[in-house]
């Protein structure tokens, strides 16, 4: 009787378990074998709504801070530099003899020090207020500084802060003048202290979107030289296809940067060709950045003649009447002599 009953509660037992498998079978949808596995949902990421004017490139941060203008030296005995490779457009003219001198734009990128700083001239400040920036520079000729004063320019000098390890410091490995440098991340603080405003709105730069950089056609320019003189001042662009931005050269050798040896690397070169006049006995000049000329635009290997103009300040390419758009990244814009012109002095290859 023990030996039946305990046969009679397997039974039971094993009946209930094949009952709860089947409900169980029921609740659940057949597995189509063939079938992916659903991939995990992906939060959708941040939307990036803000662009950088200067550059073109979008960003998920609040764009209000202000440009800052800094000339930079380009003598010989100033390379390589610092800073230049963050800068968002450097305009690049003849500032004494044959040697020329940049006006560097920073707004996107924050570099930890620019230089060596050089001193100012009449149209780079002209060119500092077409941008509404900060214009940052170390010497003057007092005449020179009082026209710069006197059309509004807001200025950081360093004849002010010279070597005060605020705002500029003299480095020893390199003889005045081209030994003294912006510490840039205080530039802000400095203006404040000036009672100069650090924030601005700012209309973008006229850009290509991604499909029509993809579009873009004209005639080959893998090399770009652009001969200043002879002797002192060459400038050589060279396309790196796998980059797709040029690379910059002066006088044969790479411009890189001097703690890093990062090479200066561009989206866009814009040539442009103005008057040009010798105004006193150390060679400095006036520079006609108003009445417009002829241009050529290089981007992606590709060269294309354009015209320029200054509009509200900005120098940008035009065809006729019609704007002409930049790639999205950083340019640099450099200013010929009309005599001898373009033609003598700039070649592709």
């Amino acid at each position: 009787m023990i030996l039946l009953s305990m046969m009679i509660l397997l039974v039971a037992c094993k009946d209930e378990e094949a009952s709860n498998q089947k409900d169980t079978e029921q609740d659940e949808p057949a597995m189509n074998l063939d079938q992916e596995p659903a991939a995990e949902s992906e939060e959708p990421e941040d939307e990036l709504i803000h662009t950088y004017p200067l550059t073109g490139i979008k960003t998920d941060e609040e764009i209000n801070n202000r440009i800052v203008g800094v000339m930079v030296n380009n003598h010989n005995k100033a390379r390589p530099q610092t800073g230049l490779s963050q800068a968002d457009i450097v305009y690049e003219l003849l500032a004494e003899g044959p040697i020329t001198r940049f006006i560097a734009f920073f707004h996107s990128e924050t570099p930890e020090m620019v230089g060596p700083v050089r001193s100012a001239r009449e149209y780079y400040a002209d060119l500092a207020l077409g941008m509404d920036s900060i214009y940052v520079y170390h010497g003057a000729a007092q005449h020179i500084e009082d026209i710069i004063l006197n059309k509004g320019a807001e200025v950081l000098r360093g004849m002010v802060h010279d070597n005060d390890g605020f705002l500029f410091k003299r480095e020893s490995f390199r003889q005045a003048p081209h030994n003294s440098y912006l510490l840039y991340p205080n530039v802000y603080e400095a203006a404040e202290n000036k009672g100069i405003s650090t924030e601005k709105e700012y209309e973008p730069y006229p850009f290509l979107s991604e499909n029509e950089v993809e579009e873009l056609s004209g005639d080959e320019a893998s090399k770009v030289h652009i001969v200043y003189d002879d002797v002192y001042e060459k400038v050589t662009y060279e396309y790196d296809e796998a980059n797709e931005k040029y690379i910059r050269y002066s006088d044969g050798e790479k411009s890189v940067e001097l703690e890093t040896d990062e090479p200066i690397m561009l989206d866009n070169i814009f040539i442009v060709e103005t008057g040009h006049q010798v105004i006193d006995s150390a060679n400095r000049r006036a520079i006609d950045l108003e009445s417009g000329g002829k241009g050529y635009l290089i981007q992606k290997g590709i060269v294309k003649e354009v015209n320029w103009k200054n509009v509200d300040g900005r120098i940008l390419p035009f065809n006729g009447e019609e704007p002409v758009e930049f790639v999205p990244g950083k340019t640099w814009v450099n200013v010929v002599p009309e005599s001898p012109g373009m033609d003598q002095s700039v070649q592709f290859n």
